[in-house]
């Protein structure tokens, strides 16, 4: 199979990897490319070996499912992500996925590291990228604290650093409606603030983008929300040096 030239798509995931009824996003995301379906649990790790082995289990079901190659990378800290035999597996891959979990730990984790150069390089040379929930937030330059929104959050791995992503943003948003607005815009407007249903993506990037899915996304400012249903289109802005070696690293 031969592989697309330039880029791969990208996909922010507002929640639901490897379930069934995102099986259609996740096959669209390999279409054409090959059947190399490389998945990294990283951001569950905190909550223990339990929970990072039902992610490894539910990714190997997907992969059978859409009918391809299952590859888990066990990136567990940061030893891992510069374990040559695991850098690697990334080599060949049609999409690579993180899936969710602990934002902020997923970020410590790949940054500067040869498992998320691999990862770049891939993306970079054709294959499809996506992140759900929290590996959805850590493509962005700045991943939010969402227990203590007043403490600030941490530098993404800054794919993209021109985007925002709040996850699971229907349940998230009728919790707290307010705190969307009050603590997590910038003051750039140059970075679109991009809420994700669950069971739904954004998908495309990284300027123009289609939400795909069984709900909504939304693009908020500080006037209000504009909901983006299902088959919409979006563009954003791009950042200085999108792509470019310093965003790539999140540095």
């Amino acid at each position: 199979m031969t592989k697309p030239e330039g880029p791969g798509p990208l996909a922010l995931v507002g929640s639901g990897e490897y379930l069934p009824q995102m099986a259609e996003i996740e096959a669209g995301l390999l279409a054409g490319r090959p059947p190399r379906y490389v998945q990294l649990a990283t951001a569950a790790v905190p909550d223990g070996p339990s929970v990072v082995q039902r992610w490894h289990s539910l990714g190997v079901a997907q992969a059978a499912r859409i009918g391809v190659e299952p590859v888990i990378l066990p990136v567990n800290d940061r030893a891992d992500a510069d374990d040559p035999a695991l850098v690697a597996q990334v080599a060949g891959a049609g999409l690579v996925y993180l899936s969710g979990g602990h934002p902020a730990y997923l970020v410590d984790t790949l940054r500067n590291t040869a498992v998320w150069s691999a990862i770049v390089a891939a993306w970079r040379g054709g294959a499809a990228l996506a992140g759900c929930s929290a590996g959805a937030m850590a493509l962005t330059s700045w991943v939010p604290s969402l227990r203590n929104p007043r403490g600030g959050g941490t530098a993404g791995l800054g794919l993209l650093p021109h985007i925002r992503v709040i996850p699971h943003f229907d349940a998230f948003a009728a919790r707290i409606p307010d705190l969307v607005t009050r603590f997590l815009l910038p003051h750039d407007p140059a970075v679109t603030v991009i809420g994700v249903d669950e069971e739904t993506a954004l998908v495309g990037g990284p300027r123009d983008w289609t939400v795909k899915g069984r709900r909504s996304a939304w693009r908020l400012t500080r006037d209000g929300r504009e909901r983006l249903p299902a088959g919409a289109s979006i563009t954003t802005l791009t950042g200085p040096g999108e792509g470019g070696p310093e965003s790539a690293q999140g540095v």
